[in-house]
C-alpha cells in the first residue's frame, strides 16, 4: 500500500507543476509561515517579548519567560483581521476585501513557589493554545495575458479542427480555507531571580483546502468563440510536533537579555486529496464550449470525478531568537527581538521531492525579522506601540515582498481583571503564477492585513 501511495506522491508532484493551484514547494513555504498571533499585550509590541516574559505568548517566542509571571492567570484574545488583496495582471486591477473573526489565543499559567529552601525559587507551567496561522482569504484576477492556452474544442469533427489561438481574456478565482493551530506545553523556573530557563513541546494541527477556478475565453479570427472552465482543489490535513527552549538574564535592574531556539516542525503524515489528476488530458474538472457547436465538453460527464490521495513528510525552518529589553521600573520598557529563520533547510519527503527541495536549498535563504516593541504605564492604563520587519524566504524577492508592520494598543488593570485592546497592520506584496508551464506573467498581488484584538486576562 505504502509503494501505491509513493507512487502517487511521483505522479502528483509532476501534474501539480503545471497546474494553477500551488505546487508542494509554495505549500511547504505556506504552512512554516507565522502570523505572530497572541495576546492583545503581545501583539500591541509587534511580539517583541523575548526578554520580557510575563505573558502567555512568549511560550511561542521563548518559553523562559513563563516564571517572570507573579502568579498564576488566565487568558484569551479574540482576533478581527480585515485583509485587502488587490491583484493586477497585464494592466487590469481587481480588488477583494474580507473580514474575519476568530478566537485566536487561549491559555493559563500556574506558579508555584518552591517549597525548599532552594536557588531556584519558583517554578512555572504554561498551557497555550492559538491559530500560528490562518490561512482563510480570496482573490481574484483578470486580465489578457495575449497567450491562448485552450486551442482545441475535444469534440471538434472538422479536419483540420479549428485553432482558438487568439487570446481574449483570462479570469482567476481562489479561495483559501482553513488554519494552523498549536497547543504549547511549557515549563520554567528561576535562578537566584536573574536567570530563567525553560522548555516548551508544541503540537501542530494543520487543515488547508485551495479552490480555484480559471477561465479563458479566446477566438480563431473567423467569428467563433471558445470559453474554457478548469476547477482544481485540494484538501491537505497533519499533525506536526516542536520542541522550543530559551533564557533570560537579568544582567542589571534595567537591561535583560535573551536567546531561545525552536526547532523545524515535524510533520510527519501530511494527507492531501485532491483532483488535479490527469482526467482525458486535464489536470483537473474540465467544461470547454464553443460558439459553432452546440455540444459541451465536460470530463466529469457521467459522474467522472477521479481524485487521489497523498501522504508526504515536511520539514519546516527552525528558528533562532536573540533578545534585549530596557525595562525602567515600573514606568516603561523598550523590548527588541531579533529573529533568523532557515529556510535552506526546509524538507519534503516520503516521495520524489528533489525539485522542491533544490529549490528550498539553492532559492531560498535565511531570513532576519526585527520586532521592536515599547509599553508605558500611567497607574492602572498602559499604552503600548511596535515595528515589525520580515524578510521574504525567496532569494529574488522585491523589496516590497518583504512583511512590514506596525502596531500600538492599551490596557487597563482592575486588579484581578486586565482588558487590552491592540491594532496592527502589515503588509507585503506576492505574485502568484497560474499558468505554471506557460509564457505568460504571474499576477501580482499587494497584501494588506489590519488587525483588531481584544484580551481579558484573570489572575488565578
Amino acid at each position: 500500500m505504502k509503494k501505491i501511495i509513493t507512487l502517487a506522491v511521483l505522479f502528483a508532484v509532476t501534474i501539480t507543476s503545471y497546474s494553477q493551484s500551488l505546487g508542494y514547494q509554495d505549500l511547504g513555504l505556506l504552512f512554516s509561515q507565522d502570523d505572530n498571533n497572541g495576546t492583545a499585550r503581545f501583539t500591541s509590541m509587534s511580539g517583541a517579548f523575548g526578554a520580557l516574559g510575563g505573558d502567555l505568548s512568549v511560550m511561542n517566542i521563548n518559553p523562559a519567560g513563563l516564571a517572570v509571571f507573579n502568579n498564576s492567570a488566565f487568558a484569551a484574545t479574540l482576533n478581527s483581521r480585515n485583509t485587502d488583496i488587490n491583484t493586477t495582471y497585464y494592466g487590469n486591477s481587481t480588488n477583494n476585501q474580507e473580514q474575519f473573526l476568530n478566537l485566536s489565543q487561549a491559555g493559563a499559567v500556574l506558579v508555584f513557589d518552591s517549597a525548599y529552601k532552594s536557588d531556584w525559587s519558583k517554578f512555572a507551567i504554561g498551557f497555550n493554545y492559538r491559530i500560528t496561522k490562518d490561512f482563510t482569504n480570496s482573490f481574484s484576477a483578470m486580465g489578457n495575458s495575449g497567450v491562448a492556452t485552450f486551442r482545441d474544442f475535444p469534440l471538434d469533427n472538422n479536419t483540420p479542427t479549428i485553432d482558438y489561438n487568439i487570446a481574449e481574456e483570462q479570469r482567476f478565482f481562489n479561495d483559501y480555507k482553513g488554519e494552523l493551530s498549536e497547543m504549547n506545553i511549557a515549563f520554567s523556573s528561576v535562578h537566584r531571580n536573574k536567570l530563567y530557563v525553560g522548555a516548551g513541546l508544541n503540537f501542530y494541527d494543520l487543515n488547508f483546502s485551495q479552490r480555484s477556478t480559471l477561465v479563458e475565453f479566446n477566438n480563431d479570427g473567423n467569428g467563433n468563440t471558445l470559453d474554457a472552465n478548469i476547477y482544481q482543489e485540494n484538501f491537505t490535513t497533519g499533525a506536526g510536533v516542536s520542541l522550543n527552549f530559551g533564557f533570560i538574564y537579568k544582567a542589571h535592574q534595567n537591561f535583560r537579555f535573551g536567546m531561545s531556539y525552536q526547532t523545524p516542525t515535524w510533520f510527519t503524515e501530511m494527507l492531501e486529496e485532491t483532483n488535479i489528476v490527469d482526467n482525458d488530458g486535464y489536470n483537473g474538472d474540465t467544461e470547454i464550449t464553443v460558439s459553432n457547436n452546440n455540444t459541451i465538453y465536460d470530463n466529469t460527464f457521467g459522474g467522472n470525478f477521479p481524485s487521489q490521495r497523498l501522504i508526504y513528510r515536511l520539514k519546516t525552518p527552525s528558528k533562532f531568537t536573540t533578545s534585549a529589553a530596557f525595562v525602567f521600573g515600573k514606568n516603561g520598557l523598550l523590548s527588541i527581538d531579533y529573529i533568523n529563520k532557515n529556510y535552506k533547510d526546509m524538507q519534503l519527503s516520503e516521495g520524489d521531492f528533489s525539485d522542491e527541495n533544490n529549490f528550498f536549498a539553492n532559492e531560498l535563504r535565511n531570513t532576519h525579522a526585527i520586532n521592536i516593541g515599547s509599553e508605558w504605564r500611567f497607574d492602572r492604563f498602559s499604552v503600548r506601540g511596535g515595528y515589525k520587519y520580515e524578510q521574504s524566504p525567496d532569494k529574488m524577492a522585491l523589496d516590497s515582498d518583504n512583511l512590514e508592520g506596525y502596531s500600538f494598543g492599551g490596557g487597563y488593570n482592575f486588579g484581578n481583571f486586565k482588558l487590552d485592546l491592540a491594532y496592527s497592520n502589515n503588509n507585503r506584496t506576492s505574485p502568484y503564477n497560474f499558468y505554471s508551464g506557460f509564457n505568460v506573467n504571474a499576477a501580482d498581488l499587494d497584501i494588506d492585513n489590519r488587525f483588531f484584538t481584544a484580551t481579558v486576562s484573570i489572575n488565578l
